[in-house]
């Protein structure tokens, strides 16, 4: 997948879930999707090559780092938390959409219930 396929998807995921929004806190080479004030998703083509930077629990980014070499730990993040996308590598569309939901809702799960957009527990989620 190519770089900027690889953020456009991530881009336009991200801009469909509720609460979420984008700010430059880090300077204007660094798109930062937030819900609630919380980050969830990061941009960024710092490193030469346009990445993006997703919230993973932690066995999870283990084994999609395991299973796709062009995931890897995150970025300029917590490595056990964070995993960072890569283009050029074997990622389809919807892998890249699933991630950064499931980041969104890992922030959202740990946000007062009062000020969480969606259920954590049934968002998104098919058969639960």
């Amino acid at each position: 997948m190519e770089g900027d396929t690889l953020q456009r998807y991530a881009r336009d995921r991200a801009e469909e879930l509720p609460g979420a929004g984008l700010e430059h806190p880090f300077g204007p080479e660094w798109d930062v999707f937030k819900v609630r004030d919380r980050v969830f998703m990061l941009l960024t083509e710092v490193t030469g090559e346009p990445i993006v930077t997703v919230k993973a629990a932690p066995q999870d980014g283990e084994a999609l780092r395991a299973e796709y070499d062009d995931i890897t730990p995150g970025y300029h993040m917590n490595k056990r938390h964070w995993i960072t996308l890569r283009p050029g590598g074997r990622l389809q569309k919807h892998i890249v959409e699933e991630l950064v939901t499931e980041s969104y809702l890992l922030v959202v799960e740990k946000l007062p219930r009062a000020r969480r957009p969606v259920d954590p527990d049934t968002f998104g989620r098919s058969g639960r």
